[in-house]
């Protein structure tokens, strides 16, 4: 940057927010740097700032505090820029698990539920007759390209699905999550959106868990119900196989 004090002061005062947090972020990374260093300081002196201790959490305040005063895009201003955000090739066996997926009505909760399928390793979907399938544009969208990884079928019987047939379902014998012990292999049922699971599916299921809530609403969105419970089984299954 290398500003002289005439340079720097002839900018508009949002822009010398802006220059002093870009100075920060190359600080933030490199705080051993005493170009970077020397020019804060001389930048904090010119815009009569009070002198700072400079720690890994004060220079992020102070980047978010320059970032706020120079408007810009909330997107930029993320230092964790070691966020893996790139995807790779994974050769990870799936988990020997089906997942049933009862007329649930949402593309765009559809494809939540295959990206975290993908994700975790949870095995093979099976689709109702009323659920939307990978041919529907906002199901492949909503998955972020999971899609082709992960095996899906139409339903074709419950007798198709892996035994012991578990229900996610809010219903009043249900058991906590945290205090169900998941076999080596199952179904995970999980019904539509509005009506949960059908009366004559509950009948056949052979156990009942729920997530235990705080709050006023007794249950939760059926993709961010999918995702929590994959957390709990994989984190499970991870132990038992130590």
């Amino acid at each position: 940057m290398n500003f002289t004090k005439p340079k720097f002061q002839s900018l508009s005062v949002k822009l010398q927010h802006k220059t002093i947090a870009a100075l920060l972020k190359k600080l933030y990374f490199d705080p051993e740097n005493l170009n970077y260093l020397n020019e804060y300081r001389k930048l904090e002196l010119w815009m009569n700032s009070p002198k700072a201790t400079l720690t890994k959490e004060s220079i992020s305040d102070l980047f978010h505090h320059h970032v706020k005063c120079s408007g810009i895009d909330r997107l930029e201003t993320n230092l964790l820029i070691d966020v893996n955000t790139s995807d790779a090739p994974n050769h990870t066996p799936n988990y020997p698990i089906d997942i049933y997926l009862e007329d649930l009505r949402s593309a765009h909760n559809v494809g939540s539920i295959i990206r975290t399928v993908e994700a975790f390793r949870l095995g093979t979907l099976h689709f109702t007759d009323k659920t939307p399938g990978i041919s529907h544009p906002k199901v492949r969208a909503a998955s972020m390209g999971a899609y082709p990884f992960v095996s899906q079928k139409a339903f074709e019987g419950f007798d198709k699905l892996r035994s012991p047939l578990i229900a996610l379902e809010t219903v009043k014998k249900a058991q906590s999550i945290s205090d169900f012990i998941f076999p080596e292999s199952f179904t995970l049922l999980l019904g539509n959106e509005e009506y949960g699971l059908s009366q004559s599916t509950l009948q056949k299921a052979n156990h009942f868990i729920q997530i235990p809530l705080r709050g006023y609403k007794n249950s939760l969105n059926v993709s961010n119900a999918f995702a929590i419970a994959a957390g709990f089984i994989q984190t499970q299954l991870q132990e038992t196989s130590k």
